[in-house]
């Protein structure tokens, strides 16, 4: 058989039956369907969750800290006025 034989039998065997979905299939599909939707939501609130929490937290760290503000000197000015 070559190909052009090969690719007109397989035409007749689809043109013979239309495909068909095995019984409890589609059931099963639309569960994990949902499923996996759900779950890509609740990982998608925790991820936002996360950020928010980092986002306080440096807030609140830089708050606290305060980086932008000059560190005291920690040398003593010279004596002026003797």
């Amino acid at each position: 058989m070559n190909r052009s034989e090969r690719e007109a039998a397989v035409r007749r065997i689809m043109e013979q039956s239309p495909p068909r979905v095995p019984p409890g299939l589609h059931p099963d599909v639309v569960r994990r369907g949902g499923r996996v939707l759900r779950r890509r939501a609740a990982v998608r609130r925790l991820l936002w969750l996360l950020l928010l929490a980092a986002a306080v937290a440096f807030t609140l760290w830089a708050l606290t800290v305060q980086p932008w503000v000059e560190p005291p000197s920690e040398t003593t000015p010279p004596p002026t006025g003797w």
